[in-house]
């Protein structure tokens, strides 16, 4: 790091930082980081993810914000981080829960073993911190049950091979299909995950992600999902954690250069700041990726970025260096995919109302009042704008937890064919 503090020296100083809950002073020079400031910044070597965990919410921004600056300044850090595709793994989520392995380099040739895959929607979240961490297991996992809901998927009964727990499990399988049928909910779909968050090992790689060169290969295997598989494009949601809200954003930029069509939604949770971007080009996450673009920000001066990316972003109590309940910056980060994956599971899609608002402020002095959205799976398509929303310390935290359990996913969220059926109607 000490290289790194020698070209800084005429960087503007403000003295003590104070983060604004409002979006209007993003990027502002007064936010910037002075000599004295960089001399006290530990060595790059140090700057760990698991140290981040070790710190406050706000000593963690404090020290994330001034390395952002520092690379913003300098361009210290180069997007060069770069796996190799046949490292970034993966797993399809069978019929009953089970995990279908597979790497970028074998992902299509998986996707055609799968009978009856892209037959209704087909999600694909991109993970982008590692699993290794109590936190980010957690809210992955979470996010993972929710879709295996969502979707009818559910866990074997037991891993076992004999010819008795086979038969029990098939028995349990078949029930549970036919009380669904009962139930008129036959949502159907596939679930993709990209581990990609495994790769990142420490704050180096985390910030040196080269997002474009990874965010273009997983675009160029969503046009082969297309091309080979005849997966169309209308039914893809692409869902990308931190610094993978960006690679799904140029994946999603991607399959739109080489088709001439966009995928049907992208979603970032937390979208990082990101340290090494390339010289005038535009990169990371935008409006226009897909047909919707939406993003939650619960660290927007943490780990997040405040910047407005998407058609809807929505800011949890605000745009903060954390949300409640939260510990540290890595936690306030993880708390979008939580928030999603809580939006997602039948009966709760509606658990996050939200209103128009530029600032925290505002929204608290309107009392909350003002045009609703809600944040999550259920997410209107023709909504534009910053949306701010209050959210629970613990789960549940949607603050609208609904007082009956709904029948079935579709009383509140139709499937996209049945919504293309009333657009041609």
């Amino acid at each position: 790091m000490g290289c790194l503090m020698a070209a800084t020296l005429a960087t503007p100083h403000s003295g003590n930082q104070k983060r604004s809950n409002s979006l209007n002073d993003y990027e502002n020079p007064s936010n910037w980081v002075s000599p004295s400031e960089i001399e006290q910044l530990p060595m790059l070597k140090d700057v760990t993810l698991r140290r981040l965990e070790e710190m406050t919410v706000d000593d963690g921004a404090t020290l994330l914000d001034r390395l952002y600056h520092l690379s913003m300044f300098n361009r210290v850090f180069k997007p060069d981080y770069v796996p190799e595709p046949n490292k970034i793994k993966g797993y399809i989520v069978g019929e009953r829960g089970e995990k279908i392995e597979f790497n970028l380099n074998t992902f299509v040739e998986t996707v055609k073993r799968q009978p009856n895959f892209g037959n209704d929607e087909v999600t694909i979240f991109i993970q982008g911190l590692p699993q290794s961490w109590n936190h980010v297991n957690k809210a992955n996992r979470k996010l993972v049950q929710a879709y295996e809901q969502r979707y009818n998927l559910q866990p074997y009964a037991g891993q076992s091979d004999s010819n008795e727990q086979k038969s029990s499990s098939e028995e349990q399988e078949n029930q549970r299909r036919k009380q669904n049928l009962e139930k008129d909910d036959t949502t159907t779909g596939n679930l993709v995950v990209i581990t990609l968050g495994d790769l990142i090992e420490d704050f180096e790689q985390f910030a040196t992600l080269n997002v474009e060169r990874i965010g273009e290969i997983i675009g160029d295997r969503i046009v082969q999902l297309t091309n080979e598989v005849n997966v169309p494009q209308e039914i893809i949601h692409l869902i990308g954690q931190g610094p993978a809200a960006h690679v799904a954003g140029i994946a999603g930029r991607q399959y739109t250069r080489q088709t001439g069509h966009k995928l049907r939604r992208i979603t970032g949770l937390d979208p990082s700041k990101l340290y090494a971007v390339y010289d005038k080009k535009l990169s990371g996450l935008a409006r226009g990726d897909a047909d919707f673009v939406d993003a939650i920000h619960t660290s927007a001066y943490g780990m997040g970025t405040q910047a407005r990316l998407a058609d809807v972003d929505f800011y949890p109590n605000g745009p903060a260096t954390g949300v409640p309940g939260a510990d540290n910056v890595v936690e306030a980060s993880l708390r979008a995919t939580r928030y999603f994956a809580e939006s997602v599971r039948p009966g709760n899609e509606r658990n996050f109302p939200a209103v128009a608002a530029s600032s925290y402020k505002e929204y608290k002095q309107n009392n909350g009042y003002g045009k609703r959205a809600y944040m999550g799976i259920a997410t209107s398509y023709d909504i534009r704008g910053d949306y701010m929303l209050q959210v629970n310390s613990k789960s549940p935290f949607g603050r609208n937890t609904p007082a009956h359990t709904q029948s079935g996913y579709h009383s509140t969220h139709e499937s996209w064919k049945e919504q293309e059926q009333k657009n041609f109607a």
